[in-house]
């Protein structure tokens, strides 16, 4: 079978683990939605059970990459929060690995691993300067030129999702929240089952018979597939926010790229659409008709598919000095 790697995402709503083929194809997966009651601590359980149980089936795994929902030191592989999961702050997770696991470790951002496996194998493999991003629990960013990934100050860098835009949900003018505060799974969410939100006509009421509080993103795609007026108006909102914030990564970063994942990507050209429409809209004319809007390919499988292949490659960032890999 030849050298292995493993790849494992650490997020809120899924934990992942794949043990990968050199090439990246996956030789086994194993997710499962884990409760955390204790934060932190039950998803630590979790892996190294997981992670034990797939060494020991696995023994030619050479090294593991983990993709982790949240902000992180590069370098050292040290947690410095997660927006979603108490407990991870400050934890030295390189460290535990290796420790636990005897292989060495590489740990970056989840939508950086995610961003790297579409660079390399998906929608970014034809791409000089590829942006990824996702739309899922939170939204993530992460930035490619070639074959080597943007770090910023070396906390992951390119965070959509936590750029500013105008609040459309706020009574005040001028006011303004996050990206992701509008335009994330969990943001959709939390409007839908808001009493009164949806429109009383909406088909969406009916099946949830009233009940906003039953309502979530699954149900939302079947009202837009349905014709639904609420729902494509509601969609139309989510993709001109979104567009908006592309367009600016666009016009800062000259991206010729811009790939979407994460579980709300599911909705397709729903969502696709018009984020592409607000994108072309507001971009910088140095970008005007040279760029595209693009779905990811590997969907749910990016995350820890990416992590496997920063754990054989190791994570390549270019500081002012020259290139470099940790």
């Amino acid at each position: 079978m030849g050298e292995l790697y493993m790849g494992v995402e650490i997020g809120c709503t899924k934990q992942q683990a794949a043990v990968c083929a050199r090439n990246g194809s996956i030789v086994r997966m194993v997710g499962e939605k884990v409760p955390h009651p204790n934060g932190a601590a039950d998803i630590l359980k979790w892996l190294e059970a997981t992670l034990r149980a797939l060494i020991a089936a696995y023994p030619e795994i050479a090294r593991i990459g983990y993709g982790f929902g949240g902000v992180l030191e590069t370098k050292s592989g040290d947690l410095q929060a997660s927006v979603q999961v108490p407990g991870w702050m400050g934890f030295h997770l390189r460290e535990w690995s290796e420790e636990k696991f005897g292989r060495g470790s590489v740990v970056v951002n989840d939508t950086v691993a995610g961003g790297y496996a579409e660079r390399l194998l998906g929608s970014g493999r034809d791409s000089k300067v590829f942006f990824y991003t996702n739309i899922g629990t939170g939204i993530g960013g992460s930035l490619f030129i070639g074959d080597t990934t943007w770090d910023g100050i070396g906390f992951g860098a390119a965070y959509l999702g936590n750029t500013f835009t105008a609040d459309w949900m706020a009574k005040e003018p001028g006011a303004l929240t996050r990206i992701e505060d509008l335009c994330s799974g969990t943001a959709i969410e939390r409007r839908l089952r808001t009493p009164g939100y949806i429109d009383s006509d909406s088909v969406m009421m009916k099946w949830c018979r009233g009940e906003a509080a039953k309502t979530d993103c699954r149900m939302l795609h079947e009202a837009l597939k349905a014709g639904d007026a609420f729902a494509l108006a509601e969609m139309e909102r989510v993709g001109h926010t979104f567009g908006v914030g592309v367009a600016n990564a666009v016009s800062m970063l000259g991206a010729d790229t811009v790939s979407i994942g994460g579980g709300v990507a599911n909705l397709g050209e729903y969502l696709i659409a018009p984020v592409r429409r607000a994108a072309d809209k507001y971009v910088f004319i140095s970008g005007k008709g040279r760029f595209r809007v693009v779905q990811c390919e590997l969907m749910d499988d990016n995350v820890p598919v990416g992590a496997a292949l920063y754990a054989r490659d190791g994570f390549r960032t270019t500081p002012v000095n020259g290139r470099q890999s940790l």
